[in-house]
């Protein structure tokens, strides 16, 4: 055989070893070539009968995280060309037959006749596992901290359609099966063989062994579902057992979904279906809603968005050329609050050391105590052990003493919100760092550019805006200030990275990107409180519009009297017309003269009891000079509202020069502020409606609710052209893996 991807040895005893080693990467991703090659293994090991079975293993540190899926892409590519050629029947049967080549393939290795067993160090995900499913027999290293299985095509709008929806819905129980699925989640070693979904462990040098030693010993293996008498773990669908689980799961999907996934509805209609056929017809059931599921204009977004695009940021692109790679070992982060103490916590998990400043050394304790509460919290769920936590914390240094701060790589500034305490931090701090350091302020709401007029060394000024929590949230902006230098920018960039979160870069503005955008949404939803519309109403819309949580609840969590303070301040800056009066009435009772701050205080647009959950709060009805009956008002309309407000505040970024590369505000709306992810992010939203449509609805908004739905002239214009954001601006060629 000739084989790039694979080394392919078989030992004295017969049993064969396929290693998988893509040259030039650091990790296997399923490709066309690799599925050629694997397919010429399979039946090298069924036809050969010297032969007795075969161990597939990977020869880097993880085996494989999936299926390449700039692959995928290309297949609705060729679907859309054939169509355009040779018609919608040829052009179908053709995607479908390419989207199902690979479940074809994974069952031809199963029902092969010769055993199979997987040897499973580090993460092993996607099309990877579904590999591992289709084998006899699955090993996994027990002592890999890294080692992870999973499904996670659904956070990209897809699902296992390889065969892994299929087989998980035969090795569990069918709830089981379906919260799995549905998460996407991944599952370290111990838990896997707990579910079933690997069956036994070893130490990673050994797993290829234990795993050839099962092969050696089962030389008629097949699998579960292959064997006469084989009963499904749930028992039929149409049964008392069957009846306890698809209903409530239909309910579930709705609830959480509010029907905006087709992957996600594939995944309940492929379990439901399949468990009601044979094998072989279930896979074939899965490959339709495959095929159809890849086809639909969210798995196209959310590919792009979430996977092509997500991995060029994480990846540098956005990256000053030519700037050596930043060695990050000490940072600094000066102010010890909330947002300080998390970012110290992100950087020491990175395995950075850290010099944790502020006014004195409660304050400085107190902002460590945070990181030994988190770390202790992982501890307890069993994600990380003791000497982890001591190791962790032993990388902090708490200290009032800015002199602590001098030798340190990087230093982020997360004081508080105001201009004079930062401009007597920037002095402090410069003071005892190097003249190459660079100073970074994690300000939300401040012009990078007018804070660094207080930097000696405004070249090494830069921006990076965390968002809270900080241990959870995954994107950052870095923002580029009139006179930020290329170093800066690259190790901001550097330090982001080295934290496993997504960087995005914009240029400096008041709200830089996402504040810009997601304030809009709580606005509409002050703006639609003010207008009558019932409080519930408004939250659970803009859950089926595809936000994560309605703005009331949003507003409730960042705090409402900072809503307050940013609305006074944008007035002081722009004048009077910059705020809404209804807006500012609305914020001054409640933070005035009622004194509802949010969840902080324990109340706001929501009551927080000390026992139960929080509910809204039922005076709100009392600030309503009308109220609108529920049955008269258009549901879509709000919906439209609630995504148009924040996708036209995007486009305008744009326009202005804020965001440069449509990507990063594609990705930084999904992983800022949750915009609809299923829409690709808030550029792809105008992009998939069309821009002439998106305009057509700006101006109708615009007609009945006011002049923040005007579309802007880049808009117009490319309305006029019948253009879209990503033709009009279209991202780098990305690079050869």
């Amino acid at each position: 055989m000739d084989l790039v991807n694979f080394h392919f040895d078989v030992d004295a005893d017969g049993i064969a070893v396929a290693t998988w080693d893509m040259p030039g990467r650091s990790m296997n991703v399923i490709t066309l070539d690799v599925m050629d090659e694997l397919a010429a293994i399979v039946e090298r090991v069924a036809g050969d009968g010297a032969i007795k079975g075969c161990v597939i293993a990977s020869g880097k540190e993880s085996f494989s995280g999936g299926a390449d899926l700039t692959m995928l892409e290309s297949l609705g590519r060729a679907y859309r060309e054939k169509r355009a050629a040779a018609g919608e029947t040829a052009a179908m049967q053709s995607f479908f037959e390419g989207t199902r080549r690979l479940s074809l393939l994974y069952r031809r290795l199963e029902t092969s006749g010769k055993p199979f067993a997987a040897a499973i160090g580090g993460v092993c995900l996607g099309g990877a596992f579904e590999l591992a499913l289709a084998c006899h027999h699955r090993v996994g290293a027990a002592d890999d901290d890294k080692a992870r299985v999973g499904l996670p095509e659904v956070k990209v709008g897809l699902f296992p359609g390889a065969g892994g929806t299929t087989r998980v819905s035969r090795l569990m129980q069918p709830g089981d099966a379906l919260q799995m699925l549905a998460r996407g989640e991944q599952l370290k070693m111990a838990q896997a063989l707990k579910m079933g979904l690997v069956h036994a462990l070893a130490p990673k040098a050994e797993i290829v062994d234990k795993a050839k030693d099962w092969v050696k010993a089962n030389p008629a293996a097949k699998a579960p579902w292959d064997v006469d008498g084989f009963r499904l773990p749930g028992g039929l669908v149409y049964s008392k057992g069957g009846m306890m689980v698809f209903p409530p799961a239909n309910a579930l999907y709705r609830r959480e979904t509010c029907d905006n996934y087709p992957a996600a509805r594939a995944i309940l209609q492929t379990v439901y279906e399949g468990l009601q056929l044979p094998f072989d017809q279930a896979l074939r059931v899965e490959s339709r809603h495959f095929a159809k599921v890849l086809l639909s204009p969210e798995a196209a977004a959310m590919i792009r968005t979430l996977f092509v695009s997500m991995q060029d940021l994480n990846k540098g692109a956005r990256r000053p050329a030519g700037v050596p790679a930043t060695a990050l070992k000490r940072i600094g982060v000066v102010g010890a609050g909330f947002m300080g103490a998390g970012i110290a916590y992100v950087s020491a998990l990175a395995g950075l050391e850290v010099v944790l400043v502020d006014r004195d050394q409660a304050a400085a304790d107190k902002g460590k105590a945070h990181s030994d509460a988190l770390i202790t919290g992982q501890v307890m769920k069993g994600r990380a052990s003791l000497a982890d936590k001591q190791a962790l914390l032993a990388r902090i240094t708490a200290t009032p003493d800015y002199g602590a701060l001098a030798g340190v790589d990087l230093v982020v500034e997360a004081v508080f919100e105001d201009r004079a305490v930062k401009a007597e931090v920037i002095g402090k701090v410069e003071a005892v760092i190097g003249p190459d350091t660079v100073f970074a302020s994690n300000t939300s709401t401040l012009p990078i550019t007018s804070l660094a007029e207080n930097a000696g060394r405004p070249g090494n000024f830069v921006g990076i805006h965390f968002f809270s929590p900080v241990e959870k949230m995954l994107l950052v902006e870095v923002i580029k200030a009139e006179k930020t230098g290329d170093h800066a920018v690259a190790a901001a960039l550097d330090y982001v990275r080295a934290l496993k979160k997504t960087p995005i870069l914009v240029n400096d503005g008041r709200g830089f990107f996402a504040n810009r955008c997601v304030l809009n949404f709580v606005r509409e939803g002050h703006l639609m409180l003010a207008e009558g519309v019932p409080p519930a109403m408004i939250e659970t819309v803009a859950r089926l519009a595809g936000m994560p949580v309605g703005p009331l609840s949003l507003n409730d969590e960042v705090a409402i009297d900072l809503a307050w303070k940013i609305l006074q301040a944008t007035k002081h800056d722009l004048g009077e017309g910059s705020v809404d009066p209804a807006q500012e009435a609305l914020l001054d009772i409640m933070v005035n003269r009622l004194g509802r701050l949010g969840r902080k205080n324990g109340k706001g647009f929501y009551d927080y009891p000390d026992k139960g959950q929080k509910r809204l709060w039922p005076g709100l009805a009392d600030l309503q000079p009308v109220r609108l009956d529920p049955d008269a008002i258009d549901v879509q309309r709000l919906k439209h509202r609630f995504l148009v407000v924040q996708a036209l505040e995007a486009a305008r970024t744009v326009e202005e020069g804020i965001v440069t590369d449509v990507r990063e505000a594609d990705v930084g709306s999904i992983l800022g502020f949750g915009f609809a992810p299923f829409t690709g992010g808030a550029l792809s939203y105008i992009d998939g409606m069309g821009v002439p449509a998106f305009v057509r609805l700006c101006e109708e908004l615009a007609r009945d609710h006011g002049p923040r739905f005007a579309p802007g002239a880049l808009l117009k214009d490319m309305a006029a052209a019948d253009e879209r954001f990503y033709r009009r601006f279209p991202p780098p060629a990305r690079k050869a893996a």
